[in-house]
């Protein structure tokens, strides 16, 4: 399943869902990166495609295009164009499997963790970069501070969709 946000060309998101681990609402994280990304990081054009994979192809893209080992938990890919400076292209996979296990860990709801994902994602393309220690501070505190806010203003339980058959 997939959904795109809005039919204004300078703000485009896609969601694509290829794992069956958990049902997800793409509607609502569509909301969510959009209201991220317009909102609270004053993006004004952006075109994003955000992949929802599972383990398996995490971990392939993390071998193929990071030459790092095994599965990771986002990976953000940044495709700006040098000629329009403001605007943001990118695609970011983010992995099912590996919100479920972390949410486990940190004793959170998967949904939560999904949506930290794709904060952390367009962070990294915003510019935010985690390979230092002082800067991966930075970051971290920024991605709290819009998961807070998101949160307050969006529900993350609503993340998961719905059974066809649940009212």
């Amino acid at each position: 399943m997939s959904a795109s946000c809005g039919n204004n060309r300078r703000r485009n998101v896609t969601i694509r869902n290829r794992q069956r681990a958990r049902a997800v609402n793409v509607r609502q994280l569509k909301r969510i990166a959009t209201a991220v990304l317009a909102d609270h990081l004053g993006v004004t054009e952006f075109r994003l495609n955000i992949c929802l994979v599972g383990g398996r192809e995490i971990a392939r893209l993390n071998e193929v295009y990071l030459r790092h080992q095994g599965s990771t938990d986002v990976l953000a890919f940044d495709y700006r164009d040098s000629a329009r400076p403001g605007a943001l292209f990118g695609e970011i996979f983010v992995c099912v499997d590996e919100a479920s296990v972390q949410a486990r860990r940190f004793r959170t709801t998967w949904q939560a963790e999904l949506v930290r994902y794709i904060v952390h994602g367009l962070l990294h393309l915003c510019g935010y970069d985690d390979r230092r220690t002082r800067r991966r501070e930075k970051m971290k505190r920024v991605e709290n501070r819009l998961l807070k806010l998101v949160s307050s203003q969006l529900s993350l339980r609503t993340v998961a969709a719905r059974p066809a058959n649940s009212p």
